[in-house]
């Protein structure tokens, strides 16, 4: 940050002063404060060029052309790409000496009645040095404030705060990400969106910025595709029904992949009833990728590379326990279809009671966010350590006083076991594999896909050596 630049105000001021910089703010729905910060600095007609202050939906509309949504990512990128083109056809004159910009928000805020979610997507598209090819920074923003007023306000500081980080932080893009939230509480806000291109931002890859983002807590979650492009979850998973398969994947193996498999399978059947799609989607938690209090970003995009190369959505979280994810999802996919794919040592964990301390219900509150009525848990099975016995949901034990409670699960289907397992993989154990890895030790192959296999040696994932150890 510049010396003395730390305010609001002082940002827009520091941007108001830089000959350099000109450029369009387009806001349209609640979010109108971003230009005012810039008026009320002063010196505003240095910077900017035009404003543009759309209400009314059919005004918007013919601005900017019709979607499907009024507060959507497509109507950000509509907005960006008519403000810049004009900037630059306008103004062709002062081409040579000018980074040009473009701002724009679409937001909805919290109604009188307090019925809805106020969220906004919000953009620049700059560039560094005049003639040169424009860059982007877009993020989606969920406002938590009680009140409308307070809402508005905060969209004005996030505003400044990204063109400001845009033009000045652009070599660091995670103290770009983190200065978004400058000047305010961020237990304000949630940015659960984040993505950079453009030139500026060759090499660096998104999926990495949605980890930041987690890291941050300036979300709980983050979402990518199979393709590794960035999305925002609840527009990705809107009335959707998801299958969750979470791990660490370090690395995948057969059995990770029949367990999506033979749950998909399950899940299908499930849904054929009302012959509803779904998603599948791989979880992450930052817990799972935490050694020693730091995050390995290396090994996080190698597992990612892997869930992806399986064709795999990916969701990054920080909710530990699973009854947190369930709310979660329950709440962006506005009450779809959720189930979890579970090994039983996990089962084992959902009804030990000592993860529900902090909650006044205890397990009991616990079970009834987790097991809603659109939500249940499909058992993989595991063999006994001692034994070729196999061990699943029907002969599974919890703790005398729960069996009753266990039994309602089981007998309203809200456990189930998942049919047709390939129980001939069940040898098989992640740790094992990782370590014969790591060890150059003969055959880890043959408890992976192909895929997975190749491209581990390829990108030596996982501190593959590719030499083989001395027996």
């Amino acid at each position: 940050m510049e010396s003395g630049v730390h305010t609001t105000k002082e940002k827009a001021l520091s941007l108001n002063l830089n000959e350099s910089i000109y450029g369009t703010l387009a806001e349209i729905g609640a979010g109108q404060e971003v230009a005012s910060n810039f008026f009320k600095a002063g010196g505003a007609s240095g910077t900017i060029a035009k404003t543009m202050s759309a209400y009314d939906m059919k005004f918007s509309d013919a601005i900017y052309g019709a979607t499907k949504r009024y507060v959507c990512e497509e109507k950000l990128l509509k907005m960006l790409d008519k403000e810049y083109h004009l900037l630059s056809k306008r103004l062709n004159h002062r081409a040579d000496e000018t980074r040009f910009f473009a701002f724009a928000n679409t937001v909805e805020t919290i109604n009188y009645q307090k019925t809805n979610e106020g969220h906004g997507w919000v953009g620049v598209r700059f560039q560094l040095t005049p003639f040169a090819e424009p860059n982007d920074c877009i993020i989606h923003v969920i406002l938590k404030d009680p009140d409308m007023l307070w809402q508005q306000e905060v969209l004005g500081k996030i505003g400044v705060n990204l063109i400001y980080g845009c033009f000045n932080h652009f070599d660091d893009p995670e103290k770009l990400m983190t200065s978004i939230v400058d000047n305010f509480s961020k237990d304000r806000i949630e940015i659960d969106m984040f993505r950079l291109e453009g030139p500026a931002f060759d090499g660096i890859d998104n999926r990495l910025m949605s980890l930041q983002l987690v890291k941050h807590k300036l979300t709980r979650a983050a979402i990518f595709n199979q393709h590794g492009v960035v999305k925002q979850p609840s527009s990705f998973l809107y009335k959707k029904n998801v299958l969750v398969l979470r791990g660490r994947f370090r690395p995948v193996t057969h059995v990770n992949v029949d367990m999506m498999i033979a749950g998909v399978r399950q899940f299908k059947k499930e849904l054929e009833k009302e012959n509803e799609l779904f998603d599948v989607i791989t979880e992450l938690t930052l817990k799972d990728l935490t050694l020693d209090g730091e995050v390995d970003e290396k090994d996080f995009l190698d597992r990612v590379d892997l869930l992806n190369s399986l064709g795999q959505n990916v969701l990054i979280s920080n909710y530990q326990e699973h009854y947190r994810l369930a709310v979660y999802l329950s709440r962006i996919t506005k009450k779809g279809k959720i189930a979890f794919i579970l090994g039983i040592n996990n089962l084992a964990r959902l009804f030990e009671e000592e993860y529900y301390t902090n909650l006044p219900g205890g397990i009991m509150e616990a079970f009834g966010k987790l097991f809603a009525a659109n939500q249940q848990v499909l058992v993989y099975p595991s063999k006994g350590d001692s034994s070729d016995e196999l061990r699943t949901s029907e002969n599974f034990q919890t703790a005398e006083h729960l069996t009753h409670l266990y039994e309602h699960l089981r007998t309203n289907h809200f456990i189930q076991d998942i049919k047709n397992a390939k129980t001939e993989n069940l040898h098989i154990i992640s740790d094992h594999v990782l370590s014969m890895i790591q060890k150059g030790e003969a055959g880890w192959e043959v408890f992976v896909p192909h895929k997975v296999s190749n491209l581990i040696k390829k990108k030596k994932m996982f501190k593959y050596s590719g030499q083989t150890a001395a027996v």
